[in-house]
């Protein structure tokens, strides 16, 4: 009986729902989208070269190194909270004052909520949502506070950025030895 009261007493009056989630939405990825950055970084790292500004060899690289950072390291799993006066995840707390609304996108097979903060912030939220029960209720909290964007406007970055997602390939599955075997 103590170590409910424990808990019972341990859980912040403020907070509405909570969940865990990963940090971003992860795939995991195989060598061929390895060779693929590494390939496109070659090429344009020859360009560079060539035509003289050897000193954007530099973000060339570092962007090559961040690619394959976030390739191969999945993400760690943290607590996002929707609390009575805002929202909170990784230590980083917004008021629903600061935020104007919400829409959601699909990345990776996960639903990610994007929240957009009102003007002179810039900064969107991100928050993965692992399953539809919790999409739900994330849905039926935040539009208590916020506007829900069933079409968001989609900024040149973003536009650009669905662009490039679609010219990297997708990984193939490579053959395991019973399906080798049925194509011989």
């Amino acid at each position: 009986m103590e170590k409910t009261e424990a808990k019972h007493a341990q859980k912040n009056p403020q907070e509405i729902y909570t969940w865990k989630a990963p940090l971003r939405a992860y795939k995991q990825r195989g060598k061929n989208i390895l060779r693929f950055y590494l390939a496109l970084a070659l090429v344009l790292s020859l360009i560079v070269f060539f035509f003289g500004d050897r000193i954007l060899l530099i973000p060339i690289w570092a962007l090559v190194f961040l690619f394959y950072v976030y390739t191969i390291t999945p993400p760690p799993e943290v607590e996002n909270r929707l609390m009575k006066f805002g929202v909170e995840s990784s230590g980083v707390a917004m008021k629903w004052e600061d935020l104007s609304h919400f829409y959601f996108i699909k990345r990776f097979g996960y639903d990610i909520v994007t929240i957009i903060p009102q003007l002179p912030y810039y900064s969107r939220l991100y928050f993965v949502l692992p399953n539809k029960d919790i999409k739900s209720k994330v849905t039926d909290v935040l539009s208590q506070h916020l506007i829900y964007l069933d079409k968001p406007r989609r900024a040149v970055t973003d536009k650009m950025i669905d662009v490039l997602s679609h010219l990297v390939p997708d990984d193939e599955e490579e053959p395991t030895p019973s399906k080798a075997k049925k194509k011989s």
